[in-house]
Formats: structure tokens, C-alpha cells, sequence
């Protein structure tokens, strides 16, 4: 009780119009009217989104990301370096045209998935079909099969409309949403049923398809949003995978059904790169009288590659260099080391921020917190104590010092829970490190941009961003300058309905150090 009366009356001073006379801190103030009036974040963004671009795993363009991280670190000031931590499948994307030349010419919107095979040169000219409606079992499919060989296979149910639920709700009669969600509902049903009867899932289907001599797999993988559709990895070997946009995906289905046959010419270049390393970008700032004891600002640096990787996680990058170079221009010699870790291949399972706790152990036992930043363009609306007992304690003082119009956005839950996946936080929240993630507003993220078509440049909220520089710069600086180590004394965990038992702290896990082969 005593604990939480006192949470009340800080929290009450936090977000009060009150304000008490204090002395000014010159390193916040200094690092405020920087991040105001001398802003780097439309530059920096131009050049990781619109120069470099994605940055999906064992790409080019991630170790160009790199290099130019490192060079840019370099400029400030500030050591960086690239700390390889194993291999992946390297492949580079190509140009993607998809054409369809009959019944009639018209230019279709789409791409390749990730690690998609290529055509072979000058592109596959080929007719589109669909999967046969009502499969009646494995024996009636496998007759099938031999049918789809010098053909694209559409593989995704077509969607019944392009429009969000929020835009029906909005100006459709409560009786036509109503019988809109049931119709696509029952839909939903029999296209799953359908694919259970052929024997295989939605996973495995493409390789019998290939394997019987299909020319390539057509997908649409609808985001639920106007124009977006997710963006992953091609599931076969050999032949090319495409996702199709809604609207075009849902015309050579219509056209395939009602025996139109639809041909396509489909250039979809890509090479293979063989195996290649994989790696962290690290960059620091040496601490001078606790250089053992660390600061580590975590954002991942990868991204899938269907467009720019610009809130996922391109904002969270930009927050952890900018907030850098504040610090190294405002607070030359910490107290304690601030790394930054740009992680890689967080998007296949947390990978390099694994692979990072896993080998260093030194610096992972010595860390006074973690700020993490990963979901979206948005400000930061709610930062959770993790699971850690006294969190409140040295959070509540660092959140303190940063100003009311950023604070007052935020909700903060103490002592919270610690996850148990989702962002880089979590690897170092298993290894028992005060790690907390900075979460940031929606602004349609999960829709319109996280793994879509449509996650670039222009969706960046350049003063949201900067909220977010400010916040993460002033906790570092004052989690450095903390003359007591923070306390990593964890809660009880809660009992779990289902056993009756306490549930389990999250468990350190291992990376994949060879992957995408």
C-alpha cells in the first residue's frame, strides 16, 4: 500500500499543470534545442529509405545499411563497428514487371516475395488458374495436379472487397456490413476446408505445386487496409512467387473463373548469393567513470523488403542514432558506456539481439537499462516496468527530467511483466536485463505499414519521431548519470489459471546463426 500511494502522488506531480522551480540541467537543454532547431532526422531518413532501402537479411543492402551506419557514427564522432554473428542466405531483389497480355494489356500491381526464385531471362509468358473449388480429398487433388504444369497457380482466397471494416462501418447500412462479414466469414471457411482436403496446408501446398511442374505461384496477402498487402518470403525453390495486389489479384481470379483464361508475363529478376554473414552494427560512447556499466539503446535494423522498411523499423533507427548524436555532442563522457545495437534479422526470431546477449555475458550482467523502440512512426504512449519490483522506483526518476509535453502522453504500468517476444527487448529481458520498450501510438501501423507495400518515407511523423529522440536521449542521460545501479530484482510471477503454478520468467534462447538456406 505503501508502494502505491506513493506511485499515486508522483504520478499526480508528473502530469499535473504544476510546475516547480528547478535548476535547468544544461546537457537536457542543450540536447532539447538541438533536437528542435537542428534536426537530422529528414536527411538521415532519405538516405537509409530512399538510398540505401529495405534492409531484409543476407541483402546487399543490409551490409550497405551497415557501412553507412558506421560512416555516419564515424562523422559524429562516435566508434562503430560490425560484429558478424553467422550466415544467411544471401539474395538480392531484382525488377519485378507483371503484365497481363490476354484478354487484354494492362500493367499489374505487385512484386516478388523475399528470396523468390527468378525467372529465367526475357521473363515466363503463362495462363493463370485457380485452385479447384470443392476438393473433394487428396486422391481428387493429386488427379488434379498434373493440370497446372506451364501455368501460374493462384494460391490466396480472393478477397470479396477491398475495403477496410472502419470504412463500411462508416457508410455501409448496419444490415449490409452485417451480411458482408458473414458471406466473407463463410468464405474464409470453405477456402480452409477446401485446402485441408487436399492434403496439404496453406504452408505446403506451393511445393506440390511445384513439383508438378506449375511456372510459378501467384499470392495476395491483403493487410486489411487500402493498398497494402504484407510482403514475406517465397515458401518454394524453384520457381518465382509473386503477390498481387488486391485489386488486380481479385481480377485474374474472376477472369480465371469465368473462363476467361487470363495470361501473364511475369519478369521477376533475383539472384542468389550464396551463404553470408550476418551481423549487429555497434556503436559507442566510452564511459568515464563507470566504463564497465552500460547504457544499450536496441533498435533492429533489418526489415522485410516489400517497400522501404520505414516504421519497421526505420523510425526506431533513426530515434537510436539521432538520440546518439545528441548525446555525444551534449554529453561527451558519460558516466557509464551507452551502446548503441542495431540488431539484424530480428524479423526471423530476434536473432541478432539473441546472438548479441549470448556472447556477451560481461557486458549483458553490467547493463543499467535498455530502451527499446521498434513498432511504428508514432510518439511514445506507454512504457511498462517489465516485470522488475523497483522499476518505479529509477524509471519514475529518469522520466522525471523529461519534459511535461512528452511525459504527458505517456501511461506507465509498474512493475508490469516482462515479454516474451515481439521486439529485441525481449532477448535482453530473458537474460535478466532492465529492458524496457519505448511503445509507441498506432497510427494504423499493423494495417497500412508493418511488412506491407506501403511502409515508406511518407508515412514517417517527423515530430512524433523527434518526441521520441528527446525522450529516449534524456533516459539514457539520466540512467548514466544514476549514482545507484538500477535493481534487476524481478517480480512474483503471477500463477497461471491453466496449471495452478507461477508462470515462468521468459528463458534465454539461442539465435539461428545459420538461416534462409
Amino acid at each position: 500500500m505503501k508502494r502505491y500511494i506513493q506511485f499515486l502522488m508522483t504520478f499526480a506531480l508528473l502530469t499535473s499543470g504544476i510546475v516547480f522551480a528547478q535548476e535547468k540541467d544544461p546537457v537536457i537543454e542543450g540536447m532539447i534545442k538541438e533536437a528542435n532547431e537542428n534536426s537530422q532526422l529528414e536527411r538521415l531518413a532519405h538516405e537509409l529509405f530512399d538510398v540505401v532501402g529495405p534492409r531484409l537479411v543476407g541483402t546487399p543492402q543490409m551490409e550497405h545499411a551497415s557501412q553507412w551506419a558506421i560512416d555516419q557514427y564515424a562523422e559524429w564522432g562516435i566508434p562503430a563497428r560490425r560484429e558478424n554473428y553467422g550466415t544467411w542466405r544471401g539474395w538480392e531483389r531484382g525488377i519485378t514487371h507483371i503484365d497481363m497480355v490476354s484478354p487484354r494489356v494492362q500493367s499489374l500491381d505487385g512484386t516478388q516475395l523475399a528470396w523468390s526464385a527468378s525467372t529465367p531471362k526475357g521473363g515466363v509468358t503463362a495462363e493463370v488458374v485457380t485452385l479447384p473449388e470443392n476438393i473433394k480429398d487428396s486422391i481428387a487433388f493429386k488427379n488434379w495436379l498434373p493440370s497446372v504444369k506451364g501455368k501460374f497457380v493462384m494460391i490466396s482466397m480472393p478477397q470479396p472487397t477491398g475495403r477496410p471494416d472502419y470504412n463500411w462501418e462508416e457508410f455501409a447500412t448496419e444490415e449490409s456490413f452485417t451480411k458482408m462479414k458473414e458471406a466473407r466469414d463463410a468464405q474464409t471457411e470453405a477456402w480452409r476446408e477446401n485446402i485441408r482436403n487436399t492434403g496439404y496446408t496453406s504452408r505446403s501446398i506451393g511445393s506440390a505445386l511445384e513439383e508438378a511442374g506449375a511456372v510459378g505461384l501467384v499470392s495476395s496477402y491483403w493487410s486489411k487496409a487500402f493498398g497494402s498487402n504484407k510482403i514475406f518470403s517465397s515458401r518454394v525453390k524453384n520457381i518465382p512467387t509473386i503477390d498481387v495486389e488486391l485489386e488486380d489479384y481479385g481480377m485474374l481470379y474472376r477472369l480465371a473463373t469465368y473462363g476467361n483464361k487470363p495470361v501473364i508475363k511475369v519478369e521477376a529478376e533475383s539472384k542468389e548469393l550464396g551463404e553470408v554473414p550476418t551481423f549487429n552494427t555497434i556503436a559507442e560512447i566510452k564511459g568515464s567513470e563507470k566504463p564497465n556499466e552500460y547504457i544499450v539503446l536496441s533498435a533492429h535494423f533489418d526489415s522485410w523488403d516489400g517497400a522501404q522498411g520505414a516504421t519497421d523499423n526505420g523510425t526506431g533507427t533513426l530515434v537510436m542514432l539521432e538520440a546518439m548524436r545528441l548525446l555525444k555532442k551534449f554529453y561527451p563522457n558519460p558516466k557509464r558506456t551507452i551502446i548503441v545495437g542495431h540488431w539484424g534479422s530480428e524479423e526471423q526470431g530476434l536473432n541478432g539481439s539473441r546472438a548479441f546477449v549470448e556472447d556477451h555475458p560481461e557486458i549483458v550482467e553490467n547493463i543499467q537499462a535498455s530502451f527499446n523502440q521498434d513498432n511504428g512512426t508514432g510518439r511514445v504512449i506507454d512504457i511498462s516496468g517489465a516485470g522488475f519490483l523497483h522499476a518505479y522506483d529509477y524509471l519514475g526518476r529518469w522520466l522525471n527530467a523529461v519534459p511535461r509535453s512528452i511525459t504527458t502522453h505517456i501511461e506507465t504500468s509498474f512493475p508490469g511483466s516482462p515479454s516474451r517476444g515481439g521486439s529485441d527487448n525481449a532477448s535482453f529481458l530473458a537474460a535478466g536485463v532492465p529492458a524496457f520498450n519505448l511503445s509507441a501510438l498506432n497510427w494504423s501501423y499493423w494495417n497500412y505499414t508493418w511488412h506491407t507495400n506501403r511502409d515508406t518515407y511518407d508515412k514517417v511523423v517527423f515530430d512524433d519521431v523527434r518526441n521520441n529522440v528527446i525522450l529516449t536521449a534524456i533516459l539514457a542521460y539520466m540512467a548514466s548519470e544514476d549514482p545507484e545501479r538500477a535493481s534487476n530484482e524481478k517480480i512474483v510471477m503471477p500463477i497461471n489459471p491453466g496449471t495452478g503454478e507461477p508462470r515462468e520468467w521468459p528463458a534465454q534462447r539461442s539465435p539461428t546463426r545459420k538461416g534462409g538456406m
